[in-house]
């Protein structure tokens, strides 16, 4: 099992930065390949970023360029820095890891991002 407890959503003015935090337990961190997914009502959760533990990393389109995907392996932790926000990007963010040795994906509770003037 994983846990995974996210940190750092909130509200923010359109071009404007947040760093969201995931801090991982409960399984060998370097097994884990990290991500951040996000979701607004009634439609898919879809991929944001994910990072392998050796930091290769993969972004979607919509964000390359503003979005940053780190992990810091010592503290079992990922972070995703997010700048030049605009409204398309609220949503409720959620922190994944996956597993390639048990093929099993788990989920944190979700944290909300909103971009509003």
């Amino acid at each position: 099992q994983v846990q995974l407890v996210e940190s750092g959503g909130g509200l923010v003015q359109p071009g404007g930065s947040l760093r969201l935090s995931c801090a991982a337990s409960g399984r060998i961190f370097s097994s884990l390949v990290m991500g951040w997914y996000r979701q607004v009502p009634g439609k898919q959760r879809d991929l944001v970023a994910d990072i392998t533990y050796g930091g290769r990393t993969n972004y979607a389109d919509s964000v390359k360029g503003r979005f940053s995907i780190t992990r810091d392996n010592a503290k079992n932790t990922v972070y995703l820095q997010m700048n030049n926000l605009n409204p398309e990007d609220t949503a409720v963010y959620y922190c994944s890891a996956y597993s390639a040795l048990t093929l099993a994906r788990y989920w944190g509770q979700g944290i909300q991002v909103t971009v509003s003037s």
